[in-house]
């Protein structure tokens, strides 16, 4: 073997040993917010990242899933207590306690989902542009419509689900500027999160006044939405992770929000030592969000939809479509 062959042979074996050693000492640990990680939304995303992680890796990631409010802090300061070196927060309700719990442990990593305003130089936050994604799903609504009318349900009323009602109106208004929007969200609590009887009472009333296509943005509400589409034989759009599979036949398409990459992403560089902190906010260009197309849905979407959604896409990428984010001035233009 010669010399060139044995450096490099050399160098290998060392940065092998150093990873080695930083998976050895990591000790990784995520908090679901309220809804628990089977919400077969939201949570569940980020579930699924963790678990992908887990099964490439071999390593076990603590978890504790937040039945109330005042969970928050104590299972994250707990879990730093058990040794935790990274702890990720799911859900824009954990910014005051991971914000608290960060600053009280410099010398650990922090991550959450869907904060962009927190100052620790240990922590990483992860912003979508959901009203991108929306967008597209509004398009695609306003294209299935027979009625001219469509609806939205959203969970909590907070500007974040403002936001994807927002895009999802630009979205429809864009393909039929006439078509009727009818809008709800179901509470002012986190208890709207998980209240699929609400949110299937309100998706009935929004078909019995006409709308034949509705979009959840609800969590664990969301599923009583989707089911009472289904039975009503009308058309409902999932959120966060592809939930086509809930209802085939009956889910439009879903909007995808890719927080099971960011999870995996996080996890990874936490264990690899590469883990840099600051903001990250993803949309269409960073593959964050866009919709979902497969098996269960592939007979809803026509040719024309489809290229006139991917058409959109792409425009929004190149900037020749500007979508309006409601969290920057609390408006939506009509």
């Amino acid at each position: 073997m010669n010399l060139s062959i044995k450096l490099v042979a050399a160098g290998m074996l060392v940065m092998f040993t150093v990873i080695q050693a930083w998976a050895e000492d990591f000790k990784p640990a995520v908090i679901y917010d309220m809804g628990g990680k089977f919400d077969k939304s939201f949570n569940e995303g980020v579930y699924n990242g963790i678990k992908r992680f887990t099964d490439e890796t071999g390593i076990k990631v603590m978890e504790f899933e937040v039945t109330n409010e005042t969970q928050r802090e104590q299972a994250m300061q707990r879990m730093v207590d058990r040794g935790a070196t990274l702890v990720l927060g799911v859900g824009f309700a954990q910014a005051d306690a991971i914000n608290k719990v960060a600053g009280e442990n410099p010398d650990r990593n922090f991550a959450i989902i869907d904060v962009n305003w927190l100052d620790q130089p240990n922590l990483r936050q992860y912003a979508f542009k959901e009203h991108e994604g929306s967008y597209l799903v509004g398009m695609a609504a306003a294209l299935a419509s027979d009625t001219g009318k469509i609806g939205f349900v959203g969970g909590m009323d907070i500007p974040l689900i403002r936001a994807f009602a927002c895009g999802y109106v630009q979205g429809a208004k864009a393909v039929n500027a006439d078509i009727d929007i009818l809008q709800n969200m179901t509470g002012t609590t986190p208890a709207a999160w998980n209240d699929p009887g609400k949110g299937a009472e309100l998706t009935q009333s929004q078909i019995d006044r006409g709308a034949d296509v509705i979009y959840q943005a609800a969590g664990g509400t969301g599923i009583g939405v989707i089911r009472a589409a289904a039975d009503a034989e009308k058309l409902a759009i999932g959120v966060d992770s592809n939930q086509n599979h809930l209802a085939p036949g009956s889910v439009l398409t879903s909007m995808l929000k890719r927080v099971d990459v960011a999870a995996y992403e996080t996890m990874k560089d936490g264990m690899s030592g590469d883990f840099e902190t600051g903001v990250r906010i993803l949309g269409l260009a960073e593959n964050g969000v866009g919709w979902a197309l497969d098996e269960n849905n592939e007979k809803l979407i026509t040719d024309e939809m489809k290229t006139a959604i991917d058409s959109a896409s792409a425009e929004i990428v190149a900037g020749d479509i500007s979508v309006h984010d409601y969290r920057s001035d609390n408006t939506c233009p009509q």
